[in-house]
């Protein structure tokens, strides 16, 4: 079964849309090939408020973040991972607001020869005022949030689980629209199916990605997700057995039908997929792994 995509909904820039008793979304005027329609920031309670991701520092969204929180009072500012489109408006908004920046921090890797550096881009000078991991509980004024360490789409990623409504706000480790893209060395396609098991263990009512609407049928959802995954990985492995040895090739191969715009992030991917094959042994390759090298079947 293919994944159920949900690729369109209602929304309107600038405007703080009550998605449920306890969540309203603004949706930041980015969008683009890896943003969709924009970074959807996410405002938890009532008067004493959790802001998830609050996106990028453009006049028009600062502005529109203003109106909606005017009157109530941020207490927490998460955030699930370093990308550009996620966390630079973090610290100014926690200062406005006078409280913390929860997250992961930028973990260092090393980068590879030939990496693709995709649109939406890292924010590298994100640094937490308070670094939390796996099972960290945060709560509020009514609200009450657990912290699931994701790794995948970037080693730091985190999702946030709100008790109350049974609600997992994904970040870029679940999107409703489009696959998330993995990419090595900072993300890894072992470690990012681990995380999608855990997800799918958990039981979520709905889950509410940083990008595109909210999934409904969760659990249905995420295992198709890990079947695509799988699924790709067994084609990446057939067109290696087939004599593609480059991953541009391959890519080529696997996604002549996806805008080639998403071309460099689909490399990433497959290069996660090739890491995770190298891994257990199914292909080989005479140096390091990086988008250049050539891979062989064992």
């Amino acid at each position: 079964m293919g994944i159920p995509f949900v690729k369109t909904f209602d929304f309107e820039y600038g405007v703080a849309a009550q998605l449920s008793p306890m969540v309203q979304r603004v949706i930041a005027d980015n969008p683009g090939p890896f943003t969709y329609t924009g970074t959807g920031v996410f405002i938890i309670g009532d008067k004493n408020v959790c802001v998830i991701d609050p996106g990028p520092t453009t006049d028009n969204h600062v502005a529109a973040l203003d109106r909606a929180l005017e009157g109530r009072n941020v207490t927490h500012v998460l955030v699930t991972h370093h990308h550009a489109d996620h966390s630079p408006l973090a610290k100014p908004l926690a200062a406005k607001h006078g409280c913390k920046v929860y997250g992961f921090s930028v973990q260092p890797t090393e980068t590879t020869e030939g990496e693709v550096t995709l649109e939406a881009g890292h924010d590298m000078t994100f640094k937490p005022d308070v670094e939390i991991r796996d099972g960290h509980i945060i709560e509020g004024d009514g609200w009450t949030i657990d912290t699931l360490h994701t790794p995948g789409h970037t080693s730091n990623h985190l999702c946030f689980a709100l008790r109350e409504e049974n609600a997992l706000f994904s970040g870029d480790h679940i999107m409703g629209w489009s696959t998330s893209v993995v990419i090595s060395p900072d993300g890894h396609m072992g470690d990012y199916l681990h995380s999608l098991d855990r997800v799918l263990e958990r039981n979520f009512d709905v889950i509410r990605p940083t990008h595109g609407p909210e999934i409904r049928d969760a659990n249905i959802f995420v295992q198709a997700y890990i079947d695509h995954r799988l699924a790709r990985e067994a084609q990446v492995l057939a067109a290696v057995q087939s004599g593609h040895s480059k991953i541009m090739d391959i890519v080529t191969a696997l996604y002549q039908h996806v805008d080639k715009r998403l071309h460099p992030a689909a490399a990433h991917s497959v290069l996660s997929h090739m890491i995770r094959l190298r891994e257990k042994g199914d292909v080989r390759a005479d140096g390091s792994d990086e988008l250049g090298q050539s891979y062989h079947a064992t």
